[in-house]
């Protein structure tokens, strides 16, 4: 079992000694108090970023369905969402190898390889913020264990010989998944890349979603239902992405760090940690569930204490905020300004393929595309 958690009080502090109280506090106008609280409080910055990605997403998604309905039934072509392929990891990993081979970005699904290659980017910067700061899937996550814990006034921890290895099927999944990368040869690549499967990628995910199996569903709501409890099931346990973003967060060098001379052992971080990582009892925390985001930071109340730094040096949660926004902009829009973005398959190749997804030409049985010709 992990050592309980004992409830201590923080002792009386000093006053300089305490962190500060946050200026949106004192503030009465709610436009400009609402501007110091994105600028001075760490979680509300983070919760904004959170809810503004949510919403791009559910554009995404409008956008995306009426795609499909044009793709079914005709009509004005709407266009289609580069943005949908960030959902499509699988093909975003082979584009990725595809690309390192080759030296092309694919044109089927490039959004999808310049998405994943902007997540690993902001992880070699700052750990795994995406998780915490971008995810929809992390963000849906979050407010379930949060949910849980208003309704149930706690959620479980679980114990240590059942949560490490429940943490390590996502190591497992991820490891299926580089194998099954990286024995691909060239040719092997182009085919898939270039299979009439992969062209239509998204379209079988969001049928998939849109018209789901009875199992389909009761995994989900088990999934849902488990997130009320434990936090971020399906983050913490399952996620293969979670996984890959880990190990290479290793190499951040922004990681948070404890200063043992002014702590005093509340152990306010720990609990405030969503990754239950022992924050209270690390110099600097290389745990691969660190998601950066900072709750541990805030929680802490001395000033100086507990902080992200790197060399030394603290970085702020708006510093973090900026990494994280600028490097998704940053690489996204390069993508979009070179033509690496949008794909190459016509409205018309998009309309003949519609009438054909039940065929076996695009199914992806067992890992295996099936064979197809020039014409297909």
């Amino acid at each position: 079992m992990p050592p309980r958690l004992v409830q201590i009080r923080p002792k009386k502090l000093a006053p300089e000694l305490r962190k500060p109280r946050p200026a949106y506090r004192l503030e009465r106008n709610p436009v400009r108090r609402l501007a110091l609280r994105l600028w001075g409080d760490a979680h509300a910055l983070r919760v904004s970023i959170q809810l503004a990605f949510v919403a791009l997403c559910v554009w995404i998604g409008i956008e995306f369905h009426a795609f499909v309905q044009w793709g079914l039934s005709g009509g004005a072509y709407p266009g289609r969402p580069p943005g949908v392929e960030g959902f499509l990891p699988i093909s975003a990993l082979i584009g990725f190898k595809h690309w390192l081979v080759t030296g092309a970005i694919n044109r089927v699904h490039p959004a999808a390889m310049v998405i994943l290659l902007a997540i690993v980017l902001m992880s070699l910067a700052v750990k795994k913020a995406f998780c915490s700061f971008l995810c929809p899937v992390g963000t849906l996550s979050e407010y379930l264990w949060r949910l849980g814990r208003l309704v149930y006034r706690k959620n479980l921890l679980l114990p240590r010989w059942l949560d490490y290895p429940l943490r390590a099927l996502k190591y497992l999944l991820l490891l299926f998944f580089l194998w099954a990368v990286l024995k691909m040869d060239p040719p092997t690549l182009d085919a898939f890349v270039n299979s009439p499967y992969n062209k239509v990628a998204d379209i079988k995910m969001y049928l998939f979603f849109a018209e789901l199996s009875g199992l389909a569903l009761k995994v989900l709501v088990v999934l849902a239902v488990l997130s009320l409890f434990v936090k971020n099931v399906w983050c913490r346990f399952l996620c293969p992405y979670g996984a890959l973003l880990g190990m290479v967060g290793w190499l951040s060098p922004l990681k948070v760090t404890r200063s043992k001379d002014t702590c005093i052992d509340c152990e306010l971080c720990t609990r405030a940690c969503p990754s239950d990582i022992r924050v209270h009892t690390a110099g600097r925390v290389w745990s691969d569930e660190c998601t950066s985001c900072l709750e541990c930071v805030a929680a802490c109340p001395v000033k100086d204490t507990l902080e992200v730094r790197a060399r030394g040096k603290a970085v702020s949660a708006r510093m973090i905020a900026a990494i994280v926004v600028g490097i998704f902009l940053g690489v996204t829009g390069l993508a979009m300004l070179t033509g690496h973005w949008q794909n190459r398959i016509a409205p018309d190749e998009y309309l003949l393929r519609f009438t054909r997804l039940d065929s076996p030409m695009y199914q992806h049985a067992r890992g295996h595309v099936p064979a197809y010709g020039p014409e297909d």
